[in-house]
């Protein structure tokens, strides 16, 4: 469906985060017209930049939101379901520390983890000689005791394109780097412009219901878009996580609690590295410039240090990524302490319904939509039921744990293409693989190879199919290939693009002296 100026949608949807596209393919699949535009990227900001992390959290449990647990832990093994190839069961060591919680009060929090959420896929909590399991070989001797519970791993920006190439499969209009700069009330509508990042094209589009899902810019839409006056809504709180060279070899996570009440995550990550996250800091009042800093990275190393005999270092931090997350300002006073449960307001005037959507969880995304929905529904009328609980999305097809199959199958059509390959085909693309690869019978017929494993194949199906435009997009978001691939095989990339200069190119990557790529030769190297 192409859109032009005098056509009225349903929904306009501001944002391009999971909230924003889960909303936009909810609607969708209802019978909704739908518009989203997002600034920038798809996932380029807090939705690209979370602990990758399916879970129900379990830290909450101390702050009493056991609401929010409940509906987290009942969406961990909807979504599994939903996309098997890039959310899978994960098991997670808590070790016990005789200085912080009591070993009964982690126990009674583990017992209510196991059964506020409805759950058959994912198995129960099981206590840990952590002196015996391959589990406590990378752990200081002190560490005797522990428990191992279940989670889930999602990689996070996948999960934004996976929804946002379902709502156009069904209609709706995606448009990246595409900026709403006004949006005003006209006849019983809203009257929505937009400015095209990359041509500077203008147009006016009028929407039925607009939804404001912006996430940590969500008060600079309604303060320069909308015309408010001085809207603060949300708490902006700045997570940061760092990856190193792997520091285990098995398949589990590890939660570690913290003297100052907080915990952080270390998880497997990229089958070479550990990821260790996250910190817990305001951020400020203008979103501006994300970027960890020192303290962070020193804060991720020491809690860190408390637990693996082999000490985590800030030289051997190969890279890291920080978001910042759009809390409901609830007036807590430290942001550990802020809700992670969504605030939806609306605002309805002459026929014209405004949705803002303030905080929220990756987890509860599909959740949040349904409410987002039941609004417009009864703005608009009903046109289609609740459909996404059961339904797949973009080469999910597919039951949990039968990934491996899907490889096999792969490897029994393209012989000539190293298993390695495609199993990470299929944790980016599932059945979508054979789509990449297509009629090739050599590596020769995937194109130019940029390094690491990326062919000019891939690039060619995210540029047509899932709105990649920059290095940035492709390395870092809808692939990982950023910390391993090479400095050279960036500027190939680049200049394949054709949308920067290698000097650009190799700008962007560069921070404190060293590249990314720099720093993901030296830690294969190490």
């Amino acid at each position: 469906m192409t859109l032009d100026t005098n056509e009225t949608v349903d929904v306009f949807v501001i944002g391009g985060g999971i909230n924003g596209v889960g909303v936009a393919r909810d609607a969708t699949g209802r019978g909704f017209s739908v518009c989203l535009c997002e600034a920038n990227d798809l996932a380029s900001g807090t939705s690209s930049a979370s602990s990758k992390l399916i879970h129900g959290g379990l830290r909450y449990l101390e702050h009493y939101e056991f609401g929010l647990v409940r509906k987290a832990l009942q969406e961990r093994e909807v979504l599994l379901t939903m996309a098997p190839h890039i959310i899978s069961p994960m098991r997670f060591i808590l070790p016990h520390s005789k200085e912080l919680r009591p070993w009964w009060l982690l126990r009674i929090g583990l017992f209510l983890y196991d059964h506020l959420g409805h759950r058959k896929i994912l198995p129960g909590t099981r206590d840990v000689d952590l002196s015996k399991d391959p589990a406590g070989e990378p752990l200081k001797s002190e560490f005797r005791k522990g428990f191992e519970y279940s989670d889930c791993w999602v990689d996070d920006a996948r999960l934004v394109i996976l929804n946002a190439m379902d709502a156009a499969q069904n209609g709706a209009q995606i448009r990246v780097r595409t900026k709403v700069t006004r949006v005003r009330r006209q006849n019983g509508l809203w009257v929505v412009t937009t400015k095209d990042i990359t041509t500077g094209e203008v147009e006016e589009i009028p929407a039925k219901v607009v939804v404001n899902a912006a996430g940590p810019w969500v008060d600079e839409v309604l303060n320069s878009a909308l015309g408010a006056k001085g809207a603060k809504n949300v708490r902006l709180v700045r997570g940061s996580h760092i990856v190193v060279r792997k520091r285990f070899d098995h398949d589990r996570s590890y939660i570690f609690q913290n003297a100052d009440d907080r915990i952080i995550f270390a998880i497997p990550y990229e089958e070479d590295f550990t990821l260790i996250g996250t910190t817990d800091i305001d951020h400020g009042a203008k979103v501006g410039s994300i970027e960890i800093d020192e303290k962070e990275r020193q804060y991720l190393c020491n809690c860190a240090n408390e637990y693996f005999k082999n000490p985590v270092l800030s030289d051997d931090i190969v890279w890291s990524y920080s978001g910042v997350r759009p809390l409901y300002d609830d007036g807590a006073s430290e942001a550990k302490e802020a809700t992670r449960d969504y605030i939806i307001e609306t605002e309805d005037k002459n026929g014209a319904l405004l949705i803002n959507i303030f905080g929220g969880k990756i987890t509860t995304y599909r959740r949040l939509s349904e409410t987002i929905l039941s609004h417009v529904e009864k703005a608009l009328g009903k046109r289609g039921d609740a459909w996404t609980a059961g339904s797949k999305l973009p080469g999910g097809n597919f039951a949990v744990h039968e990934s491996a199959g899907l490889v096999d199958h792969l490897q029994s059509c393209f012989a000539f293409i190293d298993r390695n390959y495609l199993e990470r085909l299929v944790r980016l693309y599932g059945t979508m693989s054979k789509n990449i690869l297509g009629n090739a019978t050599s590596l020769a017929d995937l194109g130019l190879h940029f390094g690491a494993g990326l062919y000019q194949a891939e690039v060619d199906h995210l540029i047509s199919s899932e709105w990649a435009v920059t290095v940035d997009d492709i390395l870092f978001r809808r692939t990982k290939i950023g910390i391993v691939i090479t400095k050279s095989g960036v500027d190939k990339l680049a200049t394949y693009l054709g949308t920067r200069t290698q000097r650009e190119a190799s700008q962007d990557y560069t921070k404190n002296g060293l590249s990314k790529f720099e720093r993901g030769q030296r830690a294969r190297s190490a």
